[in-house]
C-alpha cells in the first residue's frame, strides 16, 4: 500500500462503500413519510369560517408536498362553491336593494365584502348568532327586520363550511364525511325551493330572484345553485366511493 493510500482509507479500512449494502427500503419508506413530515411542520391550515382563497402562483410552495389529489379537487371544488355563492350575493343585492341598505352598508359592494372577505367565522350580530340552516330560516322568518340577503347567503356559506369541516385548505390527512356533504347538497335544495316559494302575509315574495316572466325566463340564480349542488354531490361521492 502507497503512502497516499494509507491515507484515504487507513484509518477506516471496514467502511468501504458497497453499493449492494445500501437500504433502498429505508429511501422508499422516507418517500412516503414526507409529505407527513412536511405537514407537521406547516403552520396552522386555514380558520374556522373563512373564505378559501385561490393560491398565487409561485415556483415553489412547499405545502403542496403535503397534499395528494383528492386535496387539490376538493380545494377546487369549494373555491368555485364560494365564488358561485359571491355571485349569487351580489344578484340577489341587485334584485333587493332595500336588504343591504338594511345594514347601513355604503354600497352593494360593501356589503358583499363584508360576507366574502372579513374575518367573522360567519356569525354577525344581526343574526343573533346563528349558523347553518338556522340563520337561511331566518331570512324568511316574518317578523325578521334585519337583511334578508345576509342571513340567506351567511346561512348557506356556514352550513357547507360545515361540512367542510370549517377548513379552506386540505392535506393528506384531512378527511369529510360524504354523508355531511350529500347532506348539504339537499340543503342547498331546500334553501333553493324556499327562495323561490316563501311569500309574506300579502303574498309577497321575501326575496325576488329568478325572473319567471316573459318567452325567455331569466334562471341564472338556479344555474349557479345547480354547479354548488354539482360540487357538492362529486364530493360526496369521491369520499364515500
Amino acid at each position: 500500500m502507497t503512502k497516499k493510500q494509507a491515507v484515504c482509507v487507513g484509518y477506516f479500512p471496514a467502511l468501504s462503500y458497497k453499493p449492494e449494502s445500501f437500504p433502498y427500503w429505508l429511501l422508499s419508506i422516507l418517500k412516503r413519510l414526507l409529505p407527513l413530515i412536511c405537514l407537521l411542520l406547516l403552520p396552522a391550515c386555514g380558520s374556522q369560517g373563512t373564505v378559501p382563497v385561490k393560491s398565487a402562483n409561485s415556483d415553489f410552495d412547499p405545502s403542496q408536498l403535503a397534499k395528494g389529489d383528492v386535496d387539490r379537487v376538493v380545494e377546487t371544488h369549494q373555491l368555485e362553491i364560494f365564488i358561485n355563492l359571491r355571485l349569487l350575493t351580489e344578484k340577489l343585492y341587485r334584485r333587493n336593494p332595500r336588504e343591504w341598505r338594511k345594514g347601513g352598508q355604503s354600497s352593494l359592494e360593501t356589503a358583499v365584502a363584508r360576507i366574502f372577505e372579513g374575518r367573522h367565522e360567519w356569525k354577525f350580530t344581526e343574526l343573533e348568532g346563528k349558523r347553518g340552516t338556522e340563520a337561511v330560516h331566518l331570512a324568511f322568518r316574518a317578523e325578521y327586520r334585519g337583511d334578508r340577503v345576509l342571513a340567506f347567503i351567511a346561512g348557506l356559506a356556514s352550513m357547507i363550511q360545515t361540512a367542510f369541516n370549517d377548513k379552506t385548505e386540505f392535506f393528506v390527512l384531512d378527511d369529510l364525511d360524504a354523508q355531511a356533504l350529500y347532506n348539504a347538497a339537499r340543503n342547498v335544495e331546500i334553501a333553493v325551493w324556499k327562495l323561490s316559494n316563501a311569500r309574506n302575509a300579502r303574498g309577497e315574495l321575501f326575496l325576488l330572484s329568478n325572473e319567471g316572466t316573459g318567452s325567455a325566463p331569466n334562471l341564472s340564480f338556479e344555474r349557479e345553485f345547480g354547479k354548488i349542488i354539482g360540487s357538492l354531490d362529486v364530493l360526496s361521492k369521491i369520499y364515500g366511493g
